[in-house]
């Protein structure tokens, strides 16, 4: 079977262990080699990472310009800063290559929308790394709501909490610094809550209202927020992401990193549900689904088959490819209008703003 050939623009710490080691299954030891897609070279603006994509068997180009002049390179995954993926990505399109970026797609809505209709206009595979939508235990609590195990649901809340920017070097990075490249809890993992939210009810979230945390940290974006959202159909939510909340240290974060889904039959609350984990045996912490019934029993929720959230998401992308039937990065722009609307409302006293469609 053919395989989309790959190459990863950007070779930074996470673009290496989650995205080519375990994405791509370039750790050998660890994983079988996908079956429909294949990495073979990488780049990266510092040289001194040529080393490290040579030991993983990847071609190494000089710059990004050279990888995208290679026939040979059918698609490119762009794991760079915020501010470069639409500057990259467009690049690639124009060359002819298919697309992953690294979350989010672009730094505004309007860059967004230009990427989603060059890639309509090329006929080309847009996506965004929306990857925890393949979690095992999201995967289960997706059917449970589905099936009916908890009855009707009329709320939920989505939240990732954590402490990151106490630290000076913390504070001084992109996630608390830059707040035009949506650095920040509501760009940086809001964003991962409204879209599996969207993902396990299976529907659109068309307003919300948000406020943000009390200012505690000497950080330039937002310490926090609370957004209220609603779907479609009127079904209320929320998401709580912070940087300044303590949660005991990693494991007490870790698995704080989740949601609580409330039917009027029973409720589910997920543990470590919300991260780059998978649920591989070698992780730091246990993901699980705990059932809650109204019956006064409880039960812990095993999940299905447990894959790896990256190569689910690199997988998906290439077999729009073999298919020709490309993802249009529709997702990926809603998720970013979502994160500015959220700003907007919070800047406005928690005014509910309707999601543009």
């Amino acid at each position: 079977m053919s395989k989309v050939k790959y190459g990863l623009i950007g070779f930074g710490g996470i673009a290496e262990n989650r995205v080519a080691k375990e994405g791509f299954a370039c750790d050998k030891a660890r994983f079988a080699p996908l079956q429909k897609a294949q990495l073979v070279a990488a780049t990266d603006i510092n040289q001194g990472r040529r080393t490290a994509a040579e030991a993983l068997g990847l071609k190494w180009y000089a710059d990004a310009d050279t990888m995208l002049a290679d026939p040979e390179i059918q698609a490119v995954y762009i794991a760079t800063n915020n501010a470069t993926h639409v500057p990259l990505a467009i690049k690639a399109l124009n060359a002819g290559k298919h697309v992953i970026s690294e979350k989010p797609m672009a730094t505004a809505s309007g860059d967004a929308e230009k990427l989603v209709a060059l890639a309509k206009e090329k006929r080309l595979s847009l996506a965004v790394d929306h990857m925890m939508i393949y979690n095992a235990w999201n995967v289960k609590a997706e059917e449970l709501v589905k099936n009916g195990a908890l009855g009707t649901v009329n709320d939920s809340c989505f939240h990732m909490e954590f402490a990151y920017g106490y630290d000076p070097a913390e504070a001084a990075t992109w996630r608390c610094s830059k707040i035009e490249e949506m650095g920040g809890p509501i760009g940086d993992v809001a964003s991962h809550c409204f879209y599996l939210a969207e993902y396990i009810f299976g529907k659109k979230i068309t307003k919300l209202a948000a406020v943000y945390l009390p200012k505690i940290m000497p950080i330039v974006a937002e310490d926090g927020a609370y957004i209220k959202f609603f779907f479609e159909d009127g079904m209320q939510s929320s998401a709580k992401v912070a940087f300044s909340e303590l949660r005991g240290g990693l494991g007490g974060t870790l698995s704080n990193l989740g949601y609580e889904i409330y039917g009027d039959k029973a409720a589910l609350r997920g543990y470590g549900t919300m991260f780059q984990l998978s649920g591989h045996k070698d992780e730091p912490v246990k993901i699980r689904l705990e059932l809650d019934k109204f019956d006064g029993t409880a039960e812990s929720v095993p999940a299905g088959e447990i894959r790896n959230i990256y190569q689910c998401l690199i997988e998906h992308h290439a077999q729009s490819v073999l298919d020709g039937k490309p993802l249009d990065g529709g997702d990926a722009l809603h998720n970013i209008l979502l994160c500015e609307a959220a700003h907007a409302s919070a800047r406005n006293n928690g005014k509910i703003m309707e999601i543009a469609k």
